[in-house]
């Protein structure tokens, strides 16, 4: 797991590689990853927004931006947290993701931009 956390708010990331979903001899790998968004600040955040960066190991990069995450624009409140799940499908056995998500503190509207932790994606049998 890593984390990262940024003006009172923390992002967690785990993954996990997909081999029903993959076909490492047409190069398609999946990944899932589970986030947990834990609100340690004194005040409630909407997440508004996601900046997602994506690598591979033989140079394709791309970058996914979008409201919300699998479609919500969870309110979370002081102590509270949301998770979710989510995937990624790359064209080799090893990649990364990084980014931030757009945030709004609710007191005051003043927009935050939270860092999510780089993590890796490797397939299981690399790591033999």
């Amino acid at each position: 797991m890593v984390t990262a956390i940024t003006q009172g708010i923390k992002v967690s990331v785990i993954t996990e590689f997909q081999p029903f979903y993959s076909n490492p001899f047409q190069n398609h790998f999946v990944f899932s990853y589970k986030i947990r968004i834990e609100n340690q600040s004194e005040n409630t955040i909407q997440l508004l927004r996601r900046h997602w960066h994506i690598v591979d190991s033989i140079g394709h990069n791309y970058e996914v931006e979008g409201e919300g995450v699998v479609g919500l624009q969870p309110v979370i409140e002081s102590g509270e947290f949301h998770e979710y799940v989510s995937g990624c499908n790359l064209s080799s056995s090893v990649g990364k993701m990084y980014g931030t998500f757009l945030m709004e503190r609710l007191i005051d509207g003043k927009e935050l931009s939270i860092e999510i932790p780089e993590f890796t994606m490797v397939t299981p049998y690399l790591l033999n």
